[in-house]
């Protein structure tokens, strides 16, 4: 009889354990506190990368063709869960025209094949990786794709004195999350290679909440009332790269766009003979 006790006992125990265990996980995003900058502030600096398709295409999409038919399976599209809250981008019906026109087109069109400066959120979850510096008044972002960079003012009034490739940032924290206003985009930015686009009126807000040492979630609101019919957000995960030799290498595709946007202005050599 006291053997069983003692047997029953024990695994009380376990199965106590494994309870609070259970408990422990589900709260774990919530429960998460990230080292603190001498300022008191979150710290999640470093480098940083999104793993998914949404760069090809936020939404849900399966794995299709890519543009160059010669090269086969080498450049085509990866399918994807998607990235969008709901699946599906709420687009007003004359911007959906539009955006289903610039997918059609999209190796034409799109502004990374230009090597334009990506926006955001596009940059956040292009295939390459990103780095975060803080300081007390502003936090630096640093892109390897084009060398991108942004410098998020934190808890300012100040405004923006001109639309930007990268936005106007203003950002603030809020709890164990930042929180980054932008407005003043450039309108020529995409959301991804599907063709998906917005207007001079966008305003995106982002939210960047670490929830262990080396992953943050990353939420984006995204309004423009001039191409959604609502506001609709996307999300993931973000992951810290741990290389021990990690560094952003300059990626200035610049000279590689050159050609098919100027080539064709070039001056002809008329001293030639026929």
């Amino acid at each position: 009889m006291m053997r069983l006790r003692v047997a029953g006992f024990a695994l009380a125990v376990v199965v106590s354990a494994a309870c609070d265990g259970l408990a422990v996980g589900a709260g774990q995003e919530q429960a998460y506190r990230a080292p603190r900058t001498p300022d008191g502030a979150p710290n999640i600096s470093g480098i940083w990368q999104a793993n998914n398709t949404a760069n090809w295409d936020l939404e849900p999409h399966e794995a299709r063709m890519g543009p160059v038919v010669a090269l086969a399976a080498a450049f085509s599209i990866p399918g994807g869960l998607g990235v969008v809250d709901g699946d599906e981008i709420p687009y007003l019906p004359a911007a959906l025209e539009k955006r289903n026109q610039n997918r059609a087109d999209w190796i034409k069109l799109d502004p990374e094949i230009k090597c334009y400066m990506p926006g955001i959120p596009r940059a956040t979850y292009m295939p390459y990786p990103f780095q975060i510096v803080q300081a007390k008044d502003n936090v630096l972002f640093t892109y390897e794709f084009t060398t991108a960079s942004r410098v998020v003012r934190m808890n300012t009034q100040e405004k923006s004195p001109a639309p930007a490739w990268m936005g106007w940032s203003v950002g603030k924290w809020d709890g164990e999350s930042l929180v980054v206003e932008v407005t003043d985009h450039m309108p020529d930015t995409w959301f991804d290679r599907a063709g998906n686009y917005h207007s001079d009126a966008l305003k995106v807000t982002e939210r960047y909440t670490p929830i262990d040492a080396n992953t943050m979630n990353y939420e984006a609101t995204i309004e423009d009332p001039n191409v959604f019919s609502k506001p609709w957000k996307i999300k993931m995960p973000l992951y810290r790269r741990r290389e021990p030799n990690m560094q952003l290498i300059e990626y200035k595709c610049v000279p590689f766009a050159e050609e098919l946007m100027y080539g064709h202005l070039r001056k002809k050599d008329t001293t030639k003979k026929p």
